[in-house]
Order: structure tokens, then C-alpha cells, then sequence
């Protein structure tokens, strides 16, 4: 852990990863046990609604250094041991980008982008 996470990720959150594979519709087999990662995070806007219909926007915005998070999983902002994220109340992450470790050049951050 960088330095900057060392101070900077101390909330829990937690994630279930889809796991590899996808059934006859193309959903997901399921989703692996939930993990808890080390974190920060901001909320934003869930859901715009226009003259169109309803448009997904950003939920969640979490900053973390755990990398093997995916667009599918599910992400909930503090613990949880639940097995099923929907029923844990969980968002779907909708994008992953990563940013390089600028001071120590240790460990990438990466911001996680929930969506509803």
C-alpha cells in the first residue's frame, strides 16, 4: 500500500465479482464471495430522467488500489456478508479506470463507477 492509500483508504467497502462465463442470455454464471477492499468514495446523481426515458448515471465514485474490479460486479459502500449483492443492496460497476501511483509509484489507484 502507497503511502498517500496508507492515510487516505479507510472505509470498507464490499465487492462481489461476476464470475467467468455467461449462461444461454448472456448473464453472468453468478458472483464469487463478497470481499471487503479498503477504500474512499463520493456518492453522486443515480438516475436522470428525460423527455427519452431514464438515462444510467454515476451513483458511486470509489477510490481503492484493489485492482481485479470489473464493469458487472457489484460494489456496496461499507461491509457485507450477504452471498446474493443485489439482495445486499449492492450497484452495479459500470466502468474501472486506473491512475498511476504519482508519489511512490508502488501500487495503481484505480476509481470504481456505479451505476443503477
Amino acid at each position: 500500500m502507497s503511502a498517500t492509500a496508507n492515510w487516505s483508504y479507510t472505509a470498507i467497502a464490499t465487492i462481489w465479482r461476476k464470475l467467468e462465463g455467461t449462461d444461454e442470455y448472456g448473464d453472468p454464471l453468478g458472483y464469487a464471495e463478497p470481499e471487503q477492499i479498503l477504500c474512499d468514495y463520493e456518492g453522486g446523481l443515480s438516475k436522470r430522467v428525460g423527455s427519452l426515458g431514464a438515462e444510467i448515471v454515476v451513483k458511486n465514485t470509489v477510490w481503492t488500489e484493489f485492482s481485479l474490479a470489473d464493469a458487472g460486479d457489484y460494489l456496496l459502500i461499507g461491509a457485507s456478508t450477504e452471498v446474493d449483492p443485489v439482495v445486499a443492496g449492492a450497484d452495479e460497476v459500470r466502468q474501472v479506470i486506473r491512475y498511476a501511483d504519482t508519489f511512490d509509484r508502488l501500487t495503481d489507484d484505480y476509481a470504481i463507477l456505479t451505476g443503477v
